[in-house]
């Protein structure tokens, strides 16, 4: 059964867009693209600053990256467990500590991406994450992830902020994604269809869900965070209506990290971002038209004119 959510009458999905900064997100507007560079620096903002660069000389809109309290967020049975890093063995706790930016590196992120002219965001895994970037960063947005859909209290709390909400429906039912939806206020919600395998094989892309999800909640911009190789996919999901995409990024998909496998280099992002322009462009507007160009095929090559021209 379809859910009815309040304002938001099935079939009115033309009428989803939401205002990221100086952004308009939904159709008829350019589609956002989001670098994710999560946490693929390691802890080196020198690595961030060179992944921001990258991302805007490619033509992103925005840099994300994710914002935890360890000890928030890391269960307890996990933080004493052991694995080897580049920077040696230690727990999963200390690493987790060893990839987080403080205060201090989030605002060169922010002095620099503001230098730059590309949007920055976080996604708050934890409540702490939320209440460390409200203290400090007034960023356009916030983003949830597919791992936080079921945490309606976290996502809440980040709505709470007034900023726009973007969230992430990969590892979940549809019922979840439902119930999670009903949490919110649909008013200021963007919903990204995504499956949560780092990296994803293309049979479980799934891309027609960005169809569904239109379909279903309607007035809310719908887009694509995909974790798979290769980019056809990505354009794919573009064509069928994407209105913001997310793709990971790294500087080198051969460095030390869990998400560098699903990432995109800053080389091959630089063609994702001139492709999506190109497709936006071969869409159209749908309607027919005989142009310029085709009327001396058209008198070359037509045997019968048309009465109707």
């Amino acid at each position: 059964m379809v859910m009815k959510f309040p304002h938001h009458p099935e079939g009115d999905a033309m009428s989803a867009e939401r205002v990221i900064g100086s952004k308009h997100i939904g159709t008829g507007h350019p589609v956002y693209i989001i670098a994710e560079i999560g946490i693929n620096h390691n802890g080196d903002l020198d690595v961030a600053k060179a992944m921001i660069k990258g991302a805007h000389d490619a033509g992103a809109d925005c840099v994300k990256f994710q914002k935890r309290t360890p000890l928030l967020c890391v269960q307890e049975e996990q933080r004493s467990i052991e694995r080897d890093t580049p920077w040696g063995r230690m727990t999963y706790l200390d690493y987790r500590y060893r990839v987080e930016f403080d205060e201090h590196a989030y605002r060169e992120i922010e002095a620099y991406c503001a230098e730059l002219g590309i949007d920055w965001t976080v996604s708050c895994w934890d409540e702490g994450a939320v209440e460390f970037m409200e203290q400090h960063f007034n960023v356009p947005f916030y983003k949830a992830a597919s791992a936080s859909l079921t945490d309606h209290a976290l996502l809440k709390l980040m709505q709470s902020t007034g900023k726009p909400l973007m969230i992430s429906t990969g590892m979940s039912s549809m019922d979840e994604i439902d119930e999670a939806v009903s949490q919110l206020n649909v008013d200021a919600l963007l919903m990204a269809h995504a499956t949560s395998a780092y990296p994803c094989v293309t049979s479980e892309l799934n891309l027609r869900m960005i169809h569904t999800l239109q379909q279903r909640f309607a007035g809310v911009p719908i887009g694509y965070s995909g974790h798979e190789v290769g980019l056809a996919t990505t354009h794919a999901a573009v064509a069928l209506g994407a209105t913001f995409i997310e793709r990971h990024v790294t500087l080198d998909r051969a460095m030390w990290g869990s998400d560098q496998a699903a990432s995109v280099e800053t080389g091959g992002l630089q063609r994702l971002v001139r492709d999506i322009r190109d497709v936006e462009v071969a869409l159209g507007d749908g309607v027919k038209r005989v142009y310029e160009s085709e009327h001396g095929v058209r008198a070359k090559l037509r045997r019968v004119l048309s009465p109707v021209g």
